[in-house]
């Protein structure tokens, strides 16, 4: 049995179930470094991993701690530990206007609204981005939302910071300036994503497939096995298994 620290994330026989199939098993983890990678084919319970480290889920059997703390029984502490990149960022903004959107977390962390909104206009101008602050958010790009959503997260000032494939629907460009944005944050970061090439930065790699790890390490020892693996499988009638 694992015995959580303070720092970083701890799974001691963590299970998942959902719709009574189980999705994550009996995970044993614990995960200190500052650039993590969690690497898997659709359907292998990445973004299910993703949530019951935020604390979105919780395990059936065994237990999940972030920075010392329960992230599904202590909100708090969640909020202030943890922040989550979504894929979609219609899937996380809430607020019509820019500014409204990036003081949401901070009224949840306990400032005023009045407060957060001057935290807000203090980040766009810092960003360069002051006339943004009453912009509607439906006027941004598809890129911009993305950017809005990760001011949004670094505001709150979490000690790690989940991200769901990160670079998906972004065009190169866009790509480049996130990537050069998230490799100089000092947070602890864990990347979910089917794409070996987001990893190869990584300080540590676990591939993930039918919610159990198949392997965990450097990615120079990681990808190369899931790439050739993935080849393996594409060779072949890859959907077969959906029959059964």
């Amino acid at each position: 049995m694992l015995s959580p620290s303070a720092t970083g994330i701890w799974l001691d026989q963590a299970t998942v179930r959902l719709g009574g199939r189980v999705v994550l098993d009996r995970l044993t983890l614990s995960l200190t470094e500052q650039r993590i990678g969690i690497l898997g084919r659709n359907g292998s319970g990445k973004t299910t991993f993703l949530r019951l480290i935020a604390g979105l889920v919780a395990p059936a059997s065994g237990s999940v701690s972030v920075e010392g703390a329960d992230p599904f029984a202590d909100r708090k502490a969640a909020l202030r530990n943890l922040g989550i990149l979504f894929q979609n960022p219609d899937h996380q903004i809430l607020f019509p206007t820019v500014q409204e959107e990036l003081a949401f977390g901070l009224v949840q962390q306990g400032l005023t609204q009045r407060q957060a909104l001057d935290r807000a206009r203090d980040c766009l101008a810092g960003e360069g981005r002051s006339h943004w602050a009453e912009a509607p958010v439906s006027t941004l790009s598809q890129g911009q939302r993305h950017y809005l959503c990760l001011l949004s997260v670094l505001l709150m000032e979490p000690r790690t910071i989940l991200l769901d494939e990160p670079f998906a629907g972004l065009d190169l460009p866009t790509q480049v300036r996130l990537s050069r944005r998230l490799a100089a944050l000092p947070q602890r970061l864990v990347t979910i994503t089917h794409d070996p090439a987001a990893l190869e930065g990584a300080d540590r790699v676990l591939w993930l497939e039918a919610g159990r790890i198949v392997m965990d390490g450097p990615p120079a020892q990681v990808l190369p096995a899931f790439t050739a693996e993935m080849a393996r499988i594409g060779a072949q009638d890859a959907d077969a298994d959906l029959a059964g």
